[in-house]
């Protein structure tokens, strides 16, 4: 058999039925296999497949663990539509020689904008605004309560990242004065480094993260950052909801321990505490920062680029690390 009549190889997909965006892409160069929405459990779907998957692609948040790795003996790369990788069983993955990847920056852009309109919602209460002018009170009560300035802010962002790194960017424009905590500090850059989140919020008048949810940053936004960013802070959250106490949160912004928040993501979504529901110091997103149609191409570049780049022997274009 000649070389050119090789077929491609065999792609596990898995998508939620509104995302069909990777579809065209991935037909067009492999084979596809879909993992269907309802019909068998997906061990006896797996099994009859099994030892024909080299690759799957886990468009969304579908956990992958150590017993669905292992109904995939064959399977050499798993390639994901996110940047976070909390939903991949990653030791199981580099035990077995799974080679992981992600979206790399491809939507990290579209991420600091949101993070940036979220803010600029919370600070100005746009939402509450446009429900004040549409609810007919403007007529009946006159004059909108107060809102805060953008400009000038003391901005801490949790995570100096890709995404961390334009959200800056973003807000230097406004004339915010940025500081940081990572893992460790970053070399050349200009932004003030705080080894420690609690002495961040102590600082400044507004948390932004956009870290990587691990065992070490659960819930690295507990009572007591919040009880030292105060009654005036604000929190941003772009990078998952499991980053903050999320029980602690919701009391401090009822007993007005903070001063407000803007929440793209949650610890248990699509579930959200009912109480944030009549906050107008909050404005809730529902995991939607990365979805435009720009990222979603973005990520589906990506994708595919890294199925070539591993089929062909080459490095891949945005590998996770393992460990």
């Amino acid at each position: 058999m000649s070389e050119s009549s090789v077929p491609p190889p065999l792609i596990l997909v898995h998508r939620p039925s509104s995302l069909t965006y990777m579809a065209d892409l991935l037909n067009r160069n492999f084979r596809v296999l879909t993992i269907p929405s309802s019909s068998d459990p997906l061990p006896i779907f797996l099994s009859r497949h099994a030892s024909s998957i080299r690759a799957f692609v886990n468009i969304g948040r579908l956990p992958v663990t150590g017993e669905l790795l292992s109904y995939l003996p064959s399977l050499e790369i798993l390639v994901c539509t996110s940047v976070g990788l909390d939903h991949i069983d990653l030791a199981e993955c580099n035990r077995r020689g799974v080679a992981v990847t992600n979206a790399g920056d491809a939507f990290s852009e579209d991420v600091a904008d949101s993070a940036v309109g979220l803010l600029i919602s919370v600070l100005r209460r746009i939402p509450a605004a446009d429900r004040f002018v549409r609810s007919g009170n403007w007529v009946e009560l006159g004059d909108f309560p107060l809102g805060s300035k953008v400009s000038g802010k003391r901005v801490g962002i949790v995570g100096l990242g890709s995404i961390g790194s334009l959200i800056a960017k973003r807000l230097k424009s406004f004339g915010c004065i940025i500081s940081y905590n990572s893992r460790s500090q970053k070399p050349d850059i200009p932004y003030r480094y705080y080894p420690d989140i609690l002495s961040l919020a102590a600082e400044n008048d507004v948390l932004v993260l956009c870290c990587s949810l691990t065992d070490q940053t659960h819930h690295i936004v507990n009572r007591e950052v919040m009880d030292s960013l105060g009654k005036d802070g604000v929190i941003i959250n772009v990078g998952r909801g499991g980053l903050i106490d999320e029980k602690e949160m919701v009391k401090c912004l009822v007993q007005g321990v903070i001063g407000g928040a803007g929440l793209d993501v949650f610890e248990n979504e699509p579930e959200i505490p009912g109480e944030l529901f009549g906050l107008d110091n909050v404005v809730l997103s529902p995991h939607a920062a990365v979805l435009t149609a720009g990222s979603l191409n973005n990520v589906a570049e990506v994708a595919l680029a890294n199925l070539k780049a591993f089929f062909s022997n080459r490095p891949l274009i945005s590998p996770a690390q393992l460990n």
